[in-house]
């Protein structure tokens, strides 16, 4: 059946690269002659008919805006079967051959489910977490962690000149690659990860290596899914007598102008999702692999998880606690 008309909607969390995926799918469609309908909250507009239609003009200079010009919403409805039916209704009612869905796991699951009956669909990983199994990289993880090397760079800056502790909280969920890697880019003494536990005695052995080694301020790292970083700042207070400051970057590191590699793996993934329709294809997750674009099926790409490799263990236990 050939494509006439597709859907775009962005759901989950927000994550720099949205809008340029946005408008990479946009203009690929019209390029090709086919209808683009933005789909304003997600899965929860897609139920309610929120929808409005795209062309050139309304993505024009979008490619630099951080957030998302479609809007994002959680949608409980839509976790129901009767949701589901109602959206796949939506689709056959406005005539949407196909859903492009930009997002996390959560989106790429939401789509799954839809595609049981009928609809075809397309998953573009966009989450700050990089926590998607089939592909090595998701839209706004770069910018996210530049972000937040930014604010961890300054405030090393003031720890320094008072001899501070600092704990800092970065997003993640239940993922650590963001926090492994802001760690790593900023010399942290200890990063606490969900995929490899650091107990309490190891992370105090690290500060106090950092000290035996001439240091006098220590930063320390934890992504969210570890546990509160005001706990974990009594921890180091009682072992040690250093006072901690906690600071939360909380939303900071989902807002901002995407950064260059945001907005080119946007581009190409929006252009292969529209590309990957108009093939024939459906169900299918657009994916990085092996530093090249390309797709897996998304019942196997759901299925994948994703693991912090042996060689990121240990290049975390050897550059910290120096």
């Amino acid at each position: 059946m050939a494509i006439r008309r597709i859907g775009v909607l962005t759901s989950g969390g927000d994550a720099p690269g949205m809008n340029a995926c946005v408008r990479s799918v946009v203009r690929t469609a019209m390029y090709h002659g086919v209808e683009i309908y933005g789909i304003r909250r997600g899965w929860h507009g897609l139920i309610s008919g929120d929808v409005v239609r795209l062309d050139e003009k309304s993505v024009t200079r979008i490619i630099n805006k951080g957030g998302t010009i479609l809007y994002t919403a959680r949608s409980k409805e839509f976790m129901s079967e009767e949701g589901q039916k109602k959206a796949a209704s939506t689709c056959k009612f406005l005539g949407l051959d196909s859903i492009i869905a930009i997002g996390g796991d959560g989106t790429f699951r939401g789509a799954q489910a839809l595609s049981k009956f009928g609809v075809n669909v397309i998953g573009i990983p966009a989450t700050i977490d990089n926590d998607i199994g089939c592909t090595n990289y998701c839209l706004g993880f770069d910018t996210a962690a530049n972000t937040a090397i930014e604010c961890i760079d300054k405030l090393r800056d003031t720890m320094q000149s008072h001899e501070r502790c600092s704990v800092v909280e970065v997003m993640g969920r239940h993922a650590g690659y963001l926090a492994m890697y802001v760690g790593l880019a900023t010399g942290a003494t200890a990063v606490l990860v969900p995929e490899h536990p650091l107990n309490e005695d190891e992370l105090i052995e690290k500060i106090r290596k950092a000290r035996l080694n001439g240091f006098t301020h220590y930063m320390i790292v934890v992504a969210e899914g570890v546990g509160n970083a005001s706990d974990i700042a009594q921890v180091i207070k009682d072992a040690t007598d250093l006072d901690p400051r906690v600071t939360v970057l909380g939303h900071i590191q989902r807002g901002g102008s995407p950064n260059a590699r945001d907005r080119v793996a946007a581009t190409k993934m929006g252009y292969l999702a529209v590309e990957l329709l108009l093939q024939g294809k459906t169900n299918r997750i657009v994916c990085t692999h092996d530093g090249g674009f390309t797709d897996v099926d998304m019942d196997e790409g759901l299925a994948t998880k994703k693991g912090m490799q042996n060689m990121e263990v240990a290049v975390l236990a050897a550059m910290t606690g120096l």
